[in-house]
């Protein structure tokens, strides 16, 4: 049973890839179905036994980068144990910036601004990345204030909402502007705002 259906998963999860590329690069209404399959290396009815509709891959492709954050093997969300951790993710976004000379944003925030009301499904799943990727962060601020590392009048969820906000905020920002300085500036900013609640030994 295991030999007939890896195939079938290796399709799909190519599918996925390669619209996830192309959503990253030209947003999701300017890519075509036709796209995803060449670039997927399959055939349209190989991509229709697969997925219904384009907006079937979205849901699915949001889906993927929300299994990639909840094991920590995303690009840009690693594992999170310590403050220089947290650094590295703020370093992690400015870095893919640059991998991509500033022609591409987040790849959540491309598909979050091409919503409509027709979407709600992907909506829905993307609220449910841009919360994991909050709790995330939460989790490790609980962590730290648990051991006396945070001061305890620092609320965890609204810090982490913060960062978030900022991360979205300066890839975009990097993207319009072509340039990743004042990237840098902004997470430099929030890295600050969040030292003053940490506790120094």
């Amino acid at each position: 049973m295991k030999r007939s259906t890896a195939p079938l998963v290796q399709t799909r999860l190519r599918i996925i890839s390669a619209a996830a590329n192309l959503f990253h690069k030209q947003g999701v209404r300017a890519t075509q179905i036709g796209e995803i399959s060449k670039a997927a290396r399959v055939t349209r009815q190989q991509l229709y036994h697969h997925f219904r509709t384009k907006s079937d891959i979205v849901e699915e492709v949001v889906r993927a980068y929300l299994a990639e954050i909840k094991t920590g093997s995303s690009q840009l969300h690693h594992k999170l144990e310590s403050w220089r951790d947290l650094e590295r993710t703020f370093t992690a976004h400015i870095e893919l910036l640059e991998e991509f000379k500033m022609r591409r944003g987040c790849p959540l925030g491309i598909i979050a601004n091409e919503l409509t009301e027709e979407d709600e499904a992907i909506r829905e799943d993307l609220n449910l990345v841009f919360e994991a990727l909050k709790q995330r962060i939460a989790t490790f601020l609980r962590k730290e204030k648990s051991e006396a590392r945070l001061v305890p009048s620092a609320d965890e969820e609204q810090l982490a909402e913060l960062c978030v906000a900022a991360m979205q905020g300066a890839m975009l920002l990097g993207k319009v502007r072509r340039n990743s300085r004042p990237v840098a500036g902004i997470f430099d900013d929030v890295s600050m705002h969040l030292g003053r609640y940490r506790v120094r030994s």
